[in-house]
C-alpha cells in the first residue's frame, strides 16, 4: 500500500492544476506577449523569437536604468573633450546660466569647476585643494564619492593635498597627503566656490591644481577653461547612442562583483569587455526601443517616487531629491530605484550633498507637483510663500528645470532661479517671501518672479546651504506651490 503525506498530495495537486491550466499537450498558451505556439511542450520557432526578443528587451530596459550614473558621468566627460576642448586634468569653469545649460540640475548661484582623469592612462591623481570656501569631491565612474574636498572634506576648508590611487594598485607612502583608493580607473573631480563675492569665489577655485603623482616633483600649471557660453549637452540619450556610450565608459573598468548579473545581461545585448559593439538589425531595434522605454521608466521613478520615506513634510509634496546613500547600498538591498531617481535628474553625490551635516553642505528638496497634486505646468501661474527664518547659515535658492532635459528651464526672461541672495528680493513684514512662477509676471511681483514656458513641464529644486537645526527637527515647513487661477 502506498501512503502519501499531506505535502506530497499538495504538490501533486498543484502540478495537476498547472498541467490543466496550460494543458499537458497544449499547442498554444495565452500570455501578455500574445498567443505562443508550442510543439509537444517546446516553444515553436516563432515563440522562441518572441520570447528571446522580449527577454532582451526586458534586460535592456533594466540595464538602461542600472547604467544611468555611468552614462551620466560619460556624457559630461564627452562634453569636456568635444565641446570645450578640455583634456583630462584640465579644469572647466561653469559660471553663467548659458554655461550651465547643458548640465543636469545645476544651481545658478555658485561657480562650478570640474575635471576628469583616467588612472589607467595617467596613473594616480593628485589634487591640491586651497584653503577657503569651497565644497566638492572626487567620484568614480558610478558617481560614488571617493572623498569630499573643501569644507565637507577631510581638509575642512583648510586646504590639503589629496592622492587618489587606482583599483588593485600597491599602497603608496605619501606623508602629508590625504590618500584614497578608487574602485574605478576613471575619476570626476568637481567643486563649487561658496564665497558670496563671485570674484573671490573664482579666485579661490582657480587655486586648485591637478596632476599625476609621477609628476609631483615638477607638476606644472593646471589649465582652466571657461565654458564661455558655448552650446552643449550631457543628459543621457534615449536612443542607440546610450548603449554606445555605455560600452565606452565600461571598457576601461575592472568588473565589480555587485554588477555581475547586469554584465551577464549586457553580453546578450552585444556589450562585452574587450569585444566590439556591433549590434545587428534585430538588436539595434530592441536597444533603441528599450532606451525609449527605459527613459520613461526613469522619468516615472524620478518624478513620482514610489519607494518609502520620500516626503519631507506630510502637509506638502516636497520630496528629498537625494535618497541614495554614498555607496548606493541599503542594509539589505542595493538602492536601485533610489539610484535611478537621483541620477536620472542629477549628477554627483558627496557627504555635503546628503543633507545631513548641520551648518555645512547642502540640502536638496524637490517638487514637480502643486498643492493639488497636479504636475507643474509652464502655462499656469503659481505662488509659493517661503516662511520667515529659513533654516540656513548661508542662503536658500529655487532653481527651475525642464522635465525632459533635466537641464535649466530656458525662458525669454533668461533666469531659471531665485535665491535669498537676489538683489531687490522683496520680503513681507513678517520676513516671509512670496515667489511667483508662471508665463507672465503678476502685478507687483517685481524681483520675486521666475518665468516659465507654456507647453513645457517643469520641476524645481529647493536648496538650503548650511542647513540649521530648524530644518532637521522639522520646526520649519515649506508649503506647496499654489496655482493662481
Amino acid at each position: 500500500m502506498t501512503i502519501r503525506c499531506k505535502h506530497a498530495l499538495t504538490r501533486a495537486t498543484a502540478l495537476a492544476v498547472l498541467l490543466v491550466g496550460i494543458g499537458a499537450n497544449a499547442q498554444t498558451v495565452e500570455t501578455r506577449l500574445g498567443q505562443l505556439q508550442l510543439e509537444n511542450g517546446y516553444p515553436s520557432q516563432a515563440a522562441l523569437k518572441t520570447l528571446y526578443d522580449e527577454m532582451d528587451f526586458q534586460r535592456a530596459t533594466q540595464a538602461y536604468l542600472w547604467a544611468l550614473p555611468a552614462v551620466g558621468f560619460h556624457g559630461l566627460h564627452l562634453a569636456h573633450l568635444d565641446a570645450f576642448g578640455a583634456k583630462d586634468g584640465e579644469i572647466v569653469l561653469y559660471q553663467t546660466l548659458k554655461d550651465k545649460a547643458g548640465m543636469l540640475t545645476p544651481n545658478l548661484t555658485t561657480l562650478y569647476a570640474m575635471s576628469f582623469w583616467n588612472m589607467a592612462e595617467k596613473g594616480p591623481l593628485v589634487i591640491e585643494v586651497p584653503a577657503g570656501a569651497t565644497a566638492g569631491g572626487v567620484l568614480d565612474v558610478w558617481q560614488r564619492p571617493i572623498t569630499d574636498t573643501g569644507q565637507t572634506g577631510p581638509d575642512q576648508g583648510k586646504g590639503g593635498k589629496y592622492l587618489i590611487l587606482p583599483p588593485g594598485s600597491k599602497d603608496v607612502q605619501a606623508p602629508g597627503y590625504i590618500v584614497r583608493r578608487s574602485p574605478t580607473n576613471q575619476l570626476w573631480f568637481a567643486t563649487r566656490g561658496l564665497a558670496p563675492d563671485q570674484a573671490q569665489a573664482e579666485a579661490t577655485v582657480r587655486k586648485h591644481r591637478l596632476y599625476a603623482w609621477a609628476d609631483r616633483a615638477r607638476p606644472g600649471t593646471t589649465r582652466y577653461i571657461p565654458v564661455g557660453g558655448r552650446d552643449w549637452k550631457s543628459h543621457q540619450p534615449n536612443d542607440l547612442s546610450y548603449w554606445q556610450q555605455l560600452k565606452a565608459v565600461l571598457e576601461p573598468e575592472p568588473p565589480e562583483a555587485r554588477d555581475g548579473y547586469f554584465l551577464a545581461m549586457l553580453r546578450s545585448l552585444g556589450i562585452e569587455k574587450g569585444k566590439p559593439f556591433d549590434p545587428d538589425d534585430r538588436l539595434r531595434k530592441i536597444l533603441t526601443d528599450a532606451a525609449i522605454v527605459g527613459d520613461l521608466m526613469a522619468r516615472a521613478t524620478a518624478y513620482d517616487k514610489r519607494f518609502p520615506g520620500t516626503r519631507v513634510w506630510p502637509s506638502a509634496h516636497w520630496e528629498y531629491a537625494v535618497m541614495v546613500s554614498l555607496d548606493q547600498q541599503a542594509k539589505n538591498f542595493a538602492q536601485f530605484d533610489e539610484r535611478v531617481s537621483w541620477f536620472y535628474e542629477a549628477i554627483g553625490n558627496s557627504v555635503g550633498m546628503q543633507g545631513k551635516t548641520l551648518g555645512f553642505g547642502q540640502v536638496y528638496l524637490e517638487t514637480s507637483k502643486d498643492s493639488a497634486g497636479a504636475w507643474l505646468d509652464g502655462g499656469k501661474s503659481y505662488r509659493l510663500r517661503v516662511p520667515p527664518n529659513a533654516p540656513v547659515k548661508q542662503f536658500w535658492s529655487f532653481t527651475l528645470y525642464d522635465n525632459l532635459t533635466r537641464g535649466l528651464l530656458i525662458s525669454p526672461q533668461g533666469a531659471a532661479d531665485i535665491s535669498s541672495l537676489k538683489e531687490g528680493l522683496e520680503r513681507n513684514p513678517d520676513g516671509s517671501v512670496d515667489l511667483y512662477f508662471g508665463p507672465s509676471k503678476p502685478a507687483g511681483a517685481n524681483a520675486n518672479f521666475v518665468q516659465t514656458v507654456p507647453g513645457k513641464g517643469w520641476f524645481t529644486y529647493f536648496r538650503l546651504y548650511g542647513p540649521t537645526e530648524a530644518y532637521f527637527n522639522k520646526q520649519w515647513v515649506l508649503p506647496d506651490l499654489v496655482e493662481i487661477k
